[in-house]
């Protein structure tokens, strides 16, 4: 039942040795493109679930050319591509021709799940409204991913999570510091990452009606509300707060102990002690500055905030004089919750990545292995083992004959550019 580690720190995919099964049996039509609703469709295919991605087949998923631009050129695996749309299968169809349409419905007919970002125009134009697809399926739960949502002047208005989540929702504004000469940016496929968890949830949501109550749900999630769900603290407090929950430079923190604090190898670290007065005789103790704890400057959580930019400059010295490792030995043991600040790249080695499979490497076929983050949800102990996304189009005759079709269809379907 283990999954294989890896030297990489990530477990080695291999479908044989465990699988998640939680949604065996239920079929996924996806009719979606770039990151936010397909990412989403990758967390259903993790949990067992038949996931069948409909591509354009010639074009494909927008996504498939995005990666090429961020190689500059360099050889390598699609890697956009294969972290959310692993464990599906691609079918090439042609929505926009009248066989194609027709290939939709009749698959929709037989899913249990409907997944789409498509904006309303080209939702209407290509007939795969949920109305439209009701009709094949009035027990199908559609799910629609938003950039602004499904009411309001700018729902048909298109939104990247860079727009719609980071700048619009509140996100970019809130971490910016006052000040500053450019707004903070979001990494890659940020907004898009957590709205896909939200999707997924909605899909589970839908489910679980159809379980109970016999029938189908309309989904809707949309980028902006994401955000706000993330930013609620500092949203909520906005009209309570002037100005909202207040933040403060490092060096005037209200909590010293609550703080960033850089280590003599140019490495950070937080302390994060929510109850100063409980944690300050273990920091002081950790940091061998005993003084600092019998300092009536310090004394307690009122004195350290009457005295915070003293006691930030004391804790910065002492903490400026030895390396990241050193800390990180001396705090080891302790109690007071800290957190040394990790890159993308020194995550791999983490030492909790390894043994929970947080990182998995899948054979990419002509460019070898990659590694990719597996689910955040775990069921029975496990992480779901994950393959390699589709090529485009890769798994057409395949599904098509599942819903029905023989060759001779197929040949002809292709003949007329229906499908790939």
């Amino acid at each position: 039942m283990a999954l294989l580690l890896q030297s990489l720190g990530g477990a080695k995919a291999n479908g044989d040795e465990h699988m998640t099964d939680v949604l065996k049996g239920i079929k996924v039509l996806e009719v979606a493109q770039f990151w936010f609703v397909p990412a989403a469709g990758a967390i259903l295919a993790d949990w067992g679930a038949d996931v069948i991605k409909v591509e354009h087949p010639v074009r494909g998923d927008a996504q498939r050319g995005l990666t090429v631009g961020l190689m500059m050129g360099q050889p390598g695996p699609d890697f956009l591509m294969q972290q959310s749309n692993r464990n599906k299968r691609s079918v090439g169809i042609d929505i926009g021709t009248p066989e194609g349409l027709e290939l939709i419905y009749k698959m929709a007919a037989e899913c249990d799940v409907f997944l789409t970002n498509f904006l309303p125009d080209a939702r209407q134009k290509l007939k795969i409204e949920y109305e439209d697809i009701k009709k094949h399926n009035d027990k199908i739960v559609y799910v629609r991913g938003h950039g602004q949502g499904a009411r309001g002047p700018d729902k048909e208005k298109g939104g990247y999570d860079a727009t719609a989540f980071w700048m619009r929702g509140g996100v970019g504004g809130g971490i910016t510091p006052e000040g500053a000469d450019a707004p903070v940016m979001q990494r890659a496929a940020f907004g898009d990452s957590i709205g896909a968890l939200a999707v997924a949830q909605g899909v589970m949501g839908g489910l679980f009606r159809k379980e109970r109550e016999n029938r189908g749900s309309e989904v809707d999630v949309s980028l902006l509300n994401t955000a706000m769900w993330t930013m609620a603290p500092d949203i909520v407090a906005s009209k309570i707060l002037d100005g909202g929950i207040p933040s403060h430079p490092r060096t005037s923190s209200p909590n010293p102990i609550t703080n960033t604090y850089k280590t003599k190898d140019g490495k950070w670290f937080i302390l994060l002690a929510l109850q100063p007065d409980r944690y300050w005789p273990e920091v002081c103790e950790r940091l061998e500055r005993p003084e600092l704890e019998k300092d009536e400057r310090f004394k307690d959580g009122m004195q350290r905030y009457m005295n915070r930019e003293a006691c930030i400059a004391e804790l910065s010295k002492t903490i400026g004089e030895r390396t990241l490792a050193q800390w990180t030995d001396r705090f080891s043991t302790m109690e007071t919750p800290w957190g040394a600040m990790q890159t993308p790249t020194t995550v791999h080695d983490d030492c909790q990545v390894a043994p929970n499979g947080y990182l998995q490497t899948v054979d990419t076929g002509e460019h070898g292995d990659l590694t990719l983050v597996s689910n955040p949800i775990q069921f029975d102990n496990a992480p779901s083992p994950l393959q390699r996304a589709p090529e485009m189009g890769e798994h057409t005759d395949e599904v098509l004959q599942e819903f029905g079709l023989d060759m001779d269809k197929l040949m002809d379907l292709k003949v007329k550019g229906a499908i790939l």
